[in-house]
């Protein structure tokens, strides 16, 4: 297989864009968890006939996918970091690795953060709590298309920064002779 500069990729390549998928997806564990524990909750309240949002003003929605969102931004950033101080030199296996990695760790993410987070039947909570008690509701993410894209974005335009900025450079190409002054051919003046 053949790489876009016309390098063959090797099977060592291929293992570390593997490497770099695994650990990224692995890490979404660790978003999860922050993002269960960071996340501002959604309070909400029944009166035995109905579930109600207990602040119906309230920012906590957006906050819980601004959260997560911010935090996948770090973590997209501090892959890319790690990746291009541990391999100056690139390739596209790691960067499809850091791509991959960082959409299977965003969806690891959501999983175990709705997953350990409140329960999702409401109606079941808010009777087990009873009429006018403030429960929180289940954590989830509105925004969850744009949520799964940011850590992969966030890999690539800084792993894109820092090999721009950093990576090894081509060689210059060799310098051509200057341009011979033209003269007219025989029987042309």
């Amino acid at each position: 297989m053949l790489g876009p500069s016309g390098d063959r990729i090797t099977a060592a390549e291929v293992l570390q864009g593997v490497l770099v998928t695994l650990v990224s997806a692995i890490a979404g564990a660790v978003l999860g968890v922050l993002w269960l524990n960071l996340a501002p909750r959604v309070l909400l309240i029944s009166d035995g006939k109905g579930v109600y949002l207990r602040n119906s003003e309230g920012e906590a929605a957006i906050g819980s996918d601004g959260t997560f969102v911010l935090l996948a931004l770090a973590f997209g950033a501090v892959a890319a970091l790690v990746v291009f101080l541990a391999r100056r030199k690139g390739g596209v296996p790691l960067v499809i690795g850091l791509a991959l990695g960082g959409v299977l760790g965003s969806l690891l993410a959501w999983g175990l953060g709705t997953y350990f987070g409140p329960t999702s039947d409401v109606v079941a909570h808010a009777k087990a709590v009873g009429p006018n008690v403030a429960f929180e509701a289940p954590l989830e993410l509105n925004l969850g298309a744009a949520a799964m894209l940011a850590w992969p974005l966030a890999a690539m335009i800084v792993h894109l920064g820092l090999t721009a900025l950093f990576g090894p450079r081509d060689p210059e190409p060799e310098a051509w002779d200057q341009p011979k002054a033209y003269t007219p051919g025989p029987g042309r003046s």
